[in-house]
């Protein structure tokens, strides 16, 4: 608990800063299912007709 009120710029700052946070975070989540998805190899399209015979 804080002994002074805080300044109405200290809440806009605290709300930008989560944006940015929430938007950084998202960001690394996509690029690391990226890199998961390029190194395990896997391909996520329609099988070939080789994999079906």
């Amino acid at each position: 608990m804080s002994l002074r009120k805080s300044h109405e710029l200290h809440q806009r700052r605290f709300s930008r800063n989560l944006g940015v946070g929430l938007t950084l975070a998202a960001f690394i989540v996509i690029i690391f299912g990226l890199t998961i998805v390029k190194v395990s190899g896997t391909s996520l399209g329609l099988p070939t007709e080789e994999a079906q015979n």
